[in-house]
């Protein structure tokens, strides 16, 4: 499909899908009674809504054990991600979680340095600085940090995340790509559903209690927003791309502002998307 080899137009659906997929999350979460059970349904059905794209690229498979191994394990941190973002989001502001999730890059940066010895950059150490400024902007007010709790849930779930994407990186390169971004959304799905102990009646009654096309329409946009920010980094480059697509955070606070009456410190999530937006510049 010649609209998905478009790096500038994989950049404008990410921007259009992620955000749809933060609000209408926030949403899910508000209607919500259990985070495992809403995590399965709208995680699950994400992944089964992506895979109608599977004829539209090559389908292939890798040959090295290896990339099943690694594939296996990020799967794993992947769903332990998932999990944890859900609560964290039913605890924060949708605006609020796309500055917290900020922090994902800077522990990317620092494995990179750490790890695989990357050269320590002072414009990248710049740009980590000023992502964790934005958030201490954002939760510390009057000498504590707000919603303590979720902060450090939301740091955990970037610790997780971060560990699954080293595993992962440039797999999606070796499988036909709407079906491995299924696969990357329903195995984790299936794995809270068995560790997270929830029952078919949770599932049940998390889909009475919401709005079904406001489930289907996040479900849908979770896959889509994974492919189009996939397609545009293969496609363009990084230190455009990155940037680009950091404005969701931007995006995200007018939007809460908008439609989920977030007005509470509109100003410092604005300075605060507007740093976050430069930061990724400087790392990327």
């Amino acid at each position: 499909m010649n609209v998905f080899n478009m790096c500038g137009v994989n950049i404008i659906l990410f921007l259009i899908f992620s955000l749809i997929f933060d609000q209408t999350y926030k949403v899910c979460t508000r209607n919500s009674k259990s985070d495992g059970a809403l995590t399965v349904i709208l995680e699950f059905l994400a992944g089964l809504i992506i895979l109608v794209l599977i004829p539209f690229f090559d389908i292939k498979f890798p040959t090295d054990i290896k990339i099943y191994i690694l594939w296996g394990i990020s799967i794993i941190f992947f769903a332990i991600t998932d999990r944890i973002n859900t609560t964290v989001r039913r605890g924060v502001e949708a605006s609020t979680f796309n500055i917290l999730r900020q922090i994902s890059t800077v522990f990317i940066l620092l494995a990179g340095i750490l790890i695989f010895k990357e050269e320590l950059v002072l414009k990248k150490i710049i740009g980590a600085i000023l992502i964790i400024f934005s958030n201490i902007l954002i939760f510390y007010e009057k000498g504590v940090f707000k919603n303590n709790k979720y902060v450090l849930l939301g740091v955990l779930a970037n610790i997780t995340y971060t560990v699954a994407i080293l595993l992962e990186i440039d797999l999606a390169n070796y499988f036909n790509l709407p079906m491995f971004i299924g696969i990357n959304l329903m195995i984790p799905a299936i794995l809270i559903f068995i560790f997270n102990r929830v029952k078919f009646k949770d599932i049940k009654e998390e889909l009475s209690l919401n709005n079904k096309g406001i489930l289907l329409i996040n479900s849908l946009t979770w896959g889509l927003s994974i492919f189009a920010q996939i397609r545009a980094y293969n496609l363009g480059n990084m230190t455009i791309v990155a940037p680009l697509c950091a404005t969701a955070v931007i995006l995200n606070v007018i939007a809460g502002y908008l439609f989920l009456n977030e007005k509470d410190n509109l100003l410092k999530k604005v300075v605060s998307g507007i740093i976050i937006v430069f930061s990724v510049f400087l790392i990327k």
